[in-house]
Order: C-alpha cells, then structure tokens, then sequence
C-alpha cells in the first residue's frame, strides 16, 4: 500500500485559494480515478477536484468551510501500488511527535488570530490594495483603523500599510518563540472574537419562510453593496433602431448553425459592436486604484449570466476585440452553456474590462446596472420590441413598424464623464444601426 496527497489543484494565475464546500468521499470510501473527491468554491466559481488515482481515502485534512491555499494537502488517499513519485512511505517519513504537536499549535494560533475583514463599518476609504495587502498580511480591521495615513485627507497609503507590517514582524519576531508552547490551546482573546453576528430572524405569526442566503449569494449581495459604496454610478439611455439586424439573424440563423455547428444569438453580435466603441472610446476600459487610473492593455468583454438556481455570474470573452463574429458567437456559447451546467473554471470569470447584461432576456425595456468592479462601465441591453417609428425618407416621412431596444450605460462618475459615458453608448448605437445586411457571417 501506498499513500498519495490530494492536493489542491492550480485553477488559474489569479487563483490563490478556495473553500471546502462540501466532501463527496467520506473517509474509509473507495475513489476511482478521475472521480469527484470534494467540492470547493472560489469567489465566483464552484467546482471539483477529482481524483489522480484509484484507492481509498484514509484522511480528511480540511472540513467544510474551511479556507484552503492552492497546492495544500487536503486528504490522503491510500493506494495499491508499492510507490508513487508524489509521496514516500510514512516509514521513511516518520514525522517526530513534537513536530506533529507544534504544527498542531500553529494551526490554533492561526484560528486564534484570525479576524473577517468587514471594512463596511468604516469612515475611513481604504483602496483595494490597501485592502488585499491588509488581508494578506492578517491586519485586522481595528489594525488598519488606527494606521496613520500619509494620503490625501489622511489615507493610508501602500507605503504606510507596508511599513506597519515591517514594524510589526520585528516587533513580535521574540514573542512568537515564548508564546508557541503556550498556545495548547488558548482561550480566543477578545480581538479575536468573531465580529457581532446578525440575530436570525424570527416569524412573529409563524407563517414566514425563513432561509438563509446561500454562499454565492452572500458575495453577490457583499459585491453589489460594495460598489454602489465605491462608484458614483450615473446612467445614460439611447434608442436603437435594430430592425436590420433582426432581419439579418432570421435570414442566415439557420445556415450560420449548419455551417458552424452554433446557434446564433443577438449576444455576439452586441458584444462586436461594444468591443469596436471601445476601441474607439478607450477612456471606459479602464479601472480606479486610490487616485490612480489604470488603462487596460485588453479588451475583456464580461457576460453576466443568470444560473438556474437564481444567482449571477460574470464569464468573461478574453480580448474580445480580435474576434469576428462567428468566433464571439462560439466564445458566447461556450461560457454561456458552461456556466450553465457549472463546468466554468475560476480564470473564466477573472480580467474582465468591461461588463454587459442583458436585462432584456426577462421582458425588461431597459435596466440601471450595478457596476462590475473595478471596472467603471456596464451596458444593460432592452428587449427587442416591435414599436411604430417615424421613418425619413427623400418623398417624406411616414409611421413604419421597426425593431427598436433599448441600450443603458451606467457608469462611474468619478472618471468618466457625461460627455464620455453619452459619446460611448452613441456609438455603441450607430453601429448597431449601420449593421451590413449583406454581410456574410
């Protein structure tokens, strides 16, 4: 017999960690390979991590919920084979006892020390560096409050979190010595305490349903709340005549999903036109950190997605602006259906640029988006109607029926202005309406 580690998997550059969500395989469970083992979620995505071999799983490392970094250990699964390259046998390993019981004492430190960090209740504006590096270094809330900062209007800077830090560590580098045998294990001091839990709600009369949000949707909530805090959201609206394009769609739709094996949406071709207006407006593909712009090299196109159990996600079309239509439509399909039975992988969400939804799927006219941060743009698209129009021609005008939606631009006011946020959903708009019918796909 011989034992293998389940590690957690790399699922992307931008990926660093997941959470346990939920173990398929309980311990003494026979695993084939290539089998589901356990279920984990990042901050967008959920999926599976399978098994490499076949065998038995002997250990679970982690629980549910807990927070696993990439290329930890989480379980071992015992094997038939003699050996495997990924791990030696526990007789050549023997791990020395007092090595067990310090490794024991540091994960209970860490659970001891280990505070959420909630910056909701501040007065004060933290950027998102200032924030990741505060998470990642295990600053606390309370910590960063009291940081003096050197910014403007005193904001804690890169330069003045980084600094604490590094007093920090050489501050406590002889305290972590003498405390280590102490921690067996300690009572959680008051800093540590978990941050004041909401009541759960009570049915006066005992006929309300009460249920508790699910895990996406507490980061939806947290995401939504956490932009309209951020970004000083103002919409603009335009009519769009898309009478052309309908027309086009119905004439090639059937030979488009003959020749490419993919129906065809009006999505793709939305999401062409958005792509060009922002080449030509490059001033939205942009993103705020503190008092900094940053001009994003790429074109990332996201799609918000409604899943079947109600919640949304964003799958993102990498460097949307070089792809011709029947590349987007197989792009749009593919995260679309993916998204769908929840086969998206976490990079399949990460380095979007600019975000667009279609309100217009659910009978909506037309949406006021929340922006996706950090970016600072996002399109609603209306449902396609049929409306009577005052038609120009050289004999005159008359009323005509044509196909008309609805496009909304909501946009961040803190660096895109009126004149910026109208001028780009204009264009967006002129080249809906100059759609080619004649064009081939």
């Amino acid at each position: 017999m011989a034992r293998f580690e389940l590690r957690l998997p790399k699922m992307g550059e931008s990926v660093a960690e997941a959470t346990i969500t939920n173990w398929l395989k309980q311990v003494g469970d026979k695993i084939e390979a290539d089998e589901a083992v356990l279920e984990i979620a990042t901050d967008k995505v959920d999926s599976e991590v399978p098994s490499e071999v076949s065998g038995i799983l002997t250990e679970q490392l982690f629980s549910k919920d807990d927070l696993v970094q990439v290329g930890q250990v989480i379980g071992i699964i015992e094997t038939e084979e003699e050996s495997l390259s990924e791990t030696k046998s526990v007789e050549e390993n023997a791990i020395p006892k007092e090595v067990i019981e310090i490794e024991k004492t540091i994960e209970i430190a860490r659970e001891v020390v280990s505070v959420p960090q909630d910056f909701s209740n501040s007065d004060k504006f933290y950027s998102p560096l200032v924030k990741n590096i505060a998470k990642e270094e295990g600053v606390s809330f309370s910590e960063l409050e009291n940081i003096p900062g050197s910014g403007k209007d005193g904001r804690v800077t890169k330069e003045d979190i980084l600094k604490y830090i590094e007093n920090r560590k050489s501050d406590s580098e002889e305290v972590k010595v003498e405390l280590l045998p102490k921690l067996e294990p300690l009572p959680k001091s008051p800093e540590a305490a978990p941050q004041k839990t909401q009541a759960v709600p009570v049915s006066v009369n005992g006929e309300n349903e009460i249920v508790e949000m699910d895990r996406m949707r507490k980061l939806i909530s947290g995401y939504m709340v956490a932009s309209l805090q951020t970004s000083a959201h103002v919409q603009s609206f335009i009519e769009v005549d898309v009478t052309n394009i309908v027309k086009w769609r119905d004439k090639v739709k059937a030979s488009f999903e003959k020749r490419e094996g993919e129906k065809l949406t009006y999505t793709p071709i939305f999401m062409e036109a958005v792509a060009k207006a922002i080449k030509d407006f490059p001033g939205i593909n942009i993103s705020v950190e503190g008092d900094y712009i940053i001009k994003k090299k790429h074109i990332n196109l996201g799609m918000a997605a409604a899943l079947s159990n109600g919640n949304l996600i964003v799958p993102v079309i990498k460097n949307a602006d070089q792809l011709n239509l029947v590349g987007m439509a197989k792009a749009v399909n593919d995260l679309a259906n993916r998204a769908r039975t929840g086969k998206l992988k976490p990079d399949d969400t990460q380095g979007g640029t600019y975000t667009v939804t279609n309100v217009g799927t659910f009978g909506s006219v037309f949406g006021t988006p929340i922006i996706n941060q950090p970016q600072v743009g996002i399109l609603a698209l209306g449902a396609i109607r049929k409306v009577p129009a005052v038609i120009e021609t050289p004999e005159g005008d008359f009323i005509g029926i044509r196909q008309k939606m609805f496009l909304s631009h909501s946009y961040d006011h803190r660096v895109v202005d009126g004149a910026l946020g109208g001028s780009f959903v204009k264009r967006v708009a002129e080249y809906l309406e100059a759609f080619d019918v004649e064009r081939d796909f």
